[in-house]
Order: structure tokens, then C-alpha cells, then sequence
């Protein structure tokens, strides 16, 4: 059996709150906006990649201390670092080298739902600042 990630769901309190972190903060694409069943979702993620589902309903939201997070990679962390804090977004833990090629921090995004930024190095030396 072969799988392949198709995207990822988070049941949100305020459905453009999130769509404004996740698309105008974070810069991920909207693939697509509809209603189903009565709830409002949007599909983020560039074409060819898994997906964030973000669905605004009643049901119940899923509890922050369960462990989840969405996690992205990115090109830069002094440069992302940068950019959200300039946005008003804290930085909640981090960075984190926790071996020689990767170095990693995170945010919270509307929900409380922490949001890890990474950044991989193939020869182990970082090119940002904070390395």
C-alpha cells in the first residue's frame, strides 16, 4: 500500500483570523474556498504539496495540548524570524539547533495550534545570523 499525504485538517474558532495567518502572514497559497454541510473551509498549500484544511464550524475544536502541529519548511529563519515578529506574531519557542542540520522555531497561530518553521542544512553550517 502506497500512501501520500493529502492535507492536513484544523478546526478553527474564526475562519478569517486564520486564512489571514495562514495565506497573508505565512504567504500559503488558497487553493480553494467552499461550504459543506454548512461550514466554511478553505484548502491552503501550493500545488503538488499536502494541504491545511481550515474548517469553521461548531464542532468541537480540537484540544491544543494534544500534541498536534503543522510544521513548514522555509529558506531563511533569521529572515522568517524577521518577518512575523514584524507582523506581531511572538516567537514561542526557539530557535532550536538540536543536531548540526537542522534548526527550527515556533509560533502560535490564531487557534493556539503551534506552527514549527525549519530550516534543513545538507552540509550541517547554517547561513543564518543565529546559527
Amino acid at each position: 500500500m502506497k500512501l501520500s499525504l493529502n492535507w492536513i485538517t484544523l478546526r478553527v474558532r474564526d475562519l478569517e483570523k486564520s486564512l489571514h495567518f495562514y495565506h497573508s502572514i505565512l504567504g500559503l497559497p488558497i487553493e480553494r474556498r467552499f461550504v459543506s454541510n454548512g461550514k466554511q473551509i478553505v484548502m491552503l498549500g501550493s500545488a503538488g504539496q499536502p494541504k491545511i484544511e481550515l474548517i469553521q464550524g461548531n464542532d468541537q475544536i480540537l484540544k491544543l495540548d494534544c500534541g498536534v502541529s503543522v510544521g513548514f519548511e522555509i529558506e531563511s529563519l533569521d529572515a522568517a524570524i524577521e518577518h512575523l515578529t514584524s507582523q506581531g506574531i511572538p516567537i514561542e519557542r526557539g530557535p532550536i539547533t538540536p543536531n548540526p542540520h537542522l534548526r527550527f522555531f515556533y509560533v502560535l497561530d490564531p487557534d493556539g495550534f503551534e506552527v514549527q518553521l525549519a530550516k534543513h542544512s545538507q552540509s550541517g553550517a547554517f547561513q543564518d545570523n543565529n546559527a
